[in-house]
């Protein structure tokens, strides 16, 4: 069974989207072993500049990098990330499974990710080049792995 790890910034707070997060987990588990991985983000402060957001980026990042297993096929979300219809999304992560047996799906913090652990990442994908809670993104990302399998597995779900 392909397992898929998500490793975010932030712990989620809402009930709403813990709710979600739970419903597409369950659903989930028919088709891949799925880990979710909340890191602590570091705090902003008001008055911020370019050199203290680097230094924040860094420190989470390296939390990420920190907890990548050794042989995944690294997807990060991305702005800069290419855009896929569901069914790209959905044949990617067959072609993937193919070769690899584990995913990893990276979602930074508010101020994105490091260069470096760009360049890890075997690809990065965009959901929309709309700006978006980061927290939001973890639903959007399950639900729309969620439907690749539906695809996948020739399903109704995707319509």
């Amino acid at each position: 069974m392909l397992s898929i790890q998500i490793i975010c910034i932030g712990k989620l707070k809402e009930t709403y989207l813990k709710s979600a997060i739970d419903e597409y987990s369950k659903r989930l588990s028919r088709y891949c072993k799925l880990d979710l991985l909340e890191l602590l983000d570091e705090k902003i402060p008001e008055k911020v500049n370019i050199k203290l957001c680097n230094e924040i980026k860094a420190k989470e990042c390296s939390k990420i990098l920190a907890h990548i297993k050794k042989d995944s096929y690294i997807i990060a979300l991305d702005l800069k990330g290419k855009q896929l219809t569901s069914e790209e999304f959905s044949s990617k992560i067959e072609t993937i499974s193919m070769t690899s047996s584990h995913i990893t799906f990276i979602i930074g913090g508010s101020l994105g990710l490091t260069n470096e652990l760009l360049n890890e990442c075997h690809q990065k994908i965009c959901f929309s080049k709309m700006t978006f809670p980061h927290q939001l993104i973890r639903v959007f990302l399950l639900e729309q792995l969620f439907r690749a399998f539906k695809i996948a597995n020739g399903e109704t779900y995707h319509r």
